[in-house]
């Protein structure tokens, strides 16, 4: 796209671009016959994700660590659109147990699954580790993800099956995958608070996700599947992620003005790779700016992604 296209909001071979909302992008589109989990949907991108699926039509569940935050953001959507079908439940990223038990939750109300969008995340704290001793950013960012997906991929599984209508998996990474750890991810020493550098495991998290996705989606194909999996860059947003840097986000954002978005350009990207039919059958890619892109080079390592499964799938078996 270049500096340019950021700049000016030009639109790329998609016909969209940095300065399309995610309403513009889903403009027309009917998702009446789609359910969707939208993790981290109570504020920010993912809220505005929600009200847009929702606008569309699709049924959309909240997943989110502070209910009363969910509940107010549903209650918002109804506000404006009172035919909205928006359902909240419990998760928190940073607890496996959460996970588990949001997914036994999801399971029982027998729904549909369509569309998963891992949107959830923490950025740039301090080190600390989570309540199964993981890196607080991985585990959040990465892990809880991971885990997640893996528990709903039988019901997307089944009712693409039944349906006859493909499942999308969208992971929420960030440009800042370029800025991880010297060696990617940091395999030998990754709960280690010597060396730890909160902006460098926010990029290791970011990642973590891109490979997640394009493991995950050649998995799916090799067997068949009809789920498409890929990850997103929403672009900078002034939204809570900022909290554990405040004074950063506004010294960037004096120097860096004209590349901001707002929170209906930020999630843009989401909406058009979750619902566009122009993505059909697309998977295992990276966009930006509701184009696709070429991710750094460790994000395009098969065997780093394949690394990167098997220590999640460890760390998560070893949490049970």
């Amino acid at each position: 796209m270049g500096i340019f296209s950021l700049v000016t909001g030009w639109p790329g071979s998609s016909g969209f671009g940095s300065a399309s909302t995610a309403e513009q992008v889903a403009e027309g589109i009917d998702a009446s016959n789609l359910t969707a989990i939208v993790t981290g949907g109570a504020s920010g991108i993912g809220a505005e994700t929600v009200r847009v699926l929702a606008l569309r039509g699709a049924h959309v569940v909240i997943a989110a660590r502070n209910m009363e935050a969910a509940n107010d953001t549903k209650q918002l959507i109804l506000k404006s659109n009172p035919a909205a079908r928006v359902d909240t439940l419990k998760l928190d990223l940073s607890s496996l147990k959460s996970v588990r038990s949001f997914a036994d939750k999801f399971i029982s109300m027998d729904l549909p699954l369509n569309i998963l969008i891992n949107n959830a995340g923490i950025m740039f704290c301090a080190y600390q580790l989570s309540e199964d001793g993981i890196e607080m950013q991985f585990a959040t960012n990465h892990l809880g993800h991971f885990l997640l997906t893996n528990l709903l991929l039988e019901k997307m599984k089944s009712t693409a099956r039944k349906t006859g209508i493909e499942g999308r998996i969208v992971n929420l990474s960030s440009i800042a995958h370029l800025h991880s750890y010297d060696e990617g991810i940091r395999f030998d020493n990754l709960n280690d608070s010597d060396g730890y550098s909160d902006k460098k495991a926010y990029g290791q998290s970011k990642l973590a996700n891109i490979l997640h996705a394009n493991e995950l989606s050649r998995r799916l194909q090799e067997e068949g599947a009809n789920i498409t999996v890929n990850s997103v860059h929403p672009g900078l947003i002034v939204t809570s992620l900022w909290r554990h840097s405040f004074f950063l986000m506004r010294v960037l954002k004096l120097f860096t003005s004209i590349f901001w978005k707002n929170v209906p350009q930020g999630a843009a990207t989401t909406c058009y790779v979750a619902l566009h039919p122009s993505l059909k059958g697309v998977t295992g890619k990276y966009f930006l700016d509701c184009n696709e892109e070429k991710p750094g080079i460790m994000a395009g390592e098969e065997t780093l992604g394949k690394r990167l499964w098997d220590l999640s799938e460890k760390l998560v078996n070893s949490a049970q």
